[in-house]
């Protein structure tokens, strides 16, 4: 038996009868006693939230975190959340960086499950389709798997989980957020003729930019004066997105929009100001950083879709630990889904979205 496969199979299994499981481990002289935060009250039954057992909710569960980036902006919060929500209940996180590299996740993904050390893992994709077959063996070897922010999985489209036996998916749809930055977009052109954008990939090669691209252009389509004339790429970076911008309208002064993910805007209001460019580029930026809402109230920045990370870190591991204790798989939640106006900032409604955001941006 692998090591700490007893412990996974004990933490997943549906107790349906936790009354008397508790009075043979007593028996035995083996139950080990609930924490004061999960001991039922005097006089009430031993049962425990979800189902579990008072010695199930009690046991310190190993979790491996699988981040994409620590150091990135959008990552931070994401991660201080979960690690929070960990503690909350009662785990522990292991940390492991990709640092921007699918490869390195695929393969932290497999010596986590190879480790034996992990009840569970929480993945926040690089490039989800890759993953599907390391997330397969985790399940079979008993390791739970929660995902987080980006799609486990090949479609785009939903937030539901796509691996039998997933206990948790909490993630925006790439398809939405798409569309979604087209259609602003689409309005920031407004009636000029033509509408010359540039586009900034935040990771080109990657399966989550190819989808978000996808769904814009079904969503430019609609005007046919927006022409896509110059693109970039600035990892998530600022200074990136700042020398994309500046080789976009060096190639192009006459852009009239500059899109791409919110660090890659921060970077483009700095060489539209230098260029003399100012209120006459529009700039629309996805994240829904707190520095992005600040620039759309100052008038730097046309608008934003806002995200979620920390949502996502909290309510991603939270449904985890629960769904490993109970036995039973949450659904999938998409945390765009409910923001105010679909979570498109603008300057019009700016003022409502200051106070949620999430990470600085």
């Amino acid at each position: 038996m692998r090591a700490g496969q007893h412990s996974r199979s004990r933490t997943h299994r549906i107790v349906g009868l936790a009354a008397l499981a508790a009075l043979i481990l007593a028996a035995c002289g083996t139950a080990a006693s609930p924490s004061p935060s999960t001991a039922a009250p005097a006089g009430s039954s031993a049962a425990s939230p979800g189902g579990a057992s008072p010695s199930a909710v009690a046991k310190t569960l190993e979790l491996a975190y699988l981040s994409f980036a620590v150091a990135n902006s959008y990552d931070a919060p994401m991660l201080a959340a979960a690690q929070g929500a960990a503690a909350a209940g009662n785990a522990k996180l292991t940390v492991f960086d990709a640092n921007l590299d699918p490869a390195a996740q695929a393969k932290q993904l497999q010596d986590a499950v190879a480790s034996g050390k992990f009840d569970g893992i929480v993945l926040q994709p690089l490039y989800g389709a890759g993953l599907v077959t390391g997330a397969q063996d985790a399940i079979k070897a008993g390791i739970a798997i929660g995902n987080i922010d980006q799609i486990l999985g090949t479609d785009n489209t939903t937030a539901e989980s796509q691996i039998e036996g997933q206990m948790a998916n909490v993630v925006f749809v790439p398809s939405e957020l798409g569309r979604k930055i087209g259609e602003l977009v689409v309005k920031a052109c407004g009636t000029a003729n033509p509408c010359n954008v540039g586009y900034i990939y935040s990771v080109k090669a990657a399966a989550l930019d190819t989808s978000l691209r996808d769904a814009f252009n079904k969503a430019t389509a609609s005007n046919p004066a927006i022409k896509v004339v110059a693109e970039g790429e600035s990892f998530y970076t600022t200074a990136l997105g700042l020398k994309a911008s500046q080789d976009m309208l060096t190639a192009h002064p006459d852009l009239t929009v500059i899109t791409g993910a919110d660090q890659a805007i921060t970077g483009a209001v700095q060489a539209v100001a230098d260029a003399g460019l100012k209120g006459k580029v529009q700039l629309v930026g996805y994240g829904g950083g707190a520095i992005a809402f600040q620039g759309i109230a100052a008038g730097d920045r046309y608008g934003t879709v806002m995200q979620a990370p920390a949502t996502e870190g909290r309510l991603g591991v939270q449904q985890l630990i629960e769904a490993m204790r109970s036995g039973t798989p949450a659904p999938g939640v998409d945390v765009l889904k409910d923001l105010p106006d679909g979570g498109v900032a603008t300057k019009d409604n700016v003022q409502t979205f200051l106070p949620l955001a999430e990470w600085p941006g």
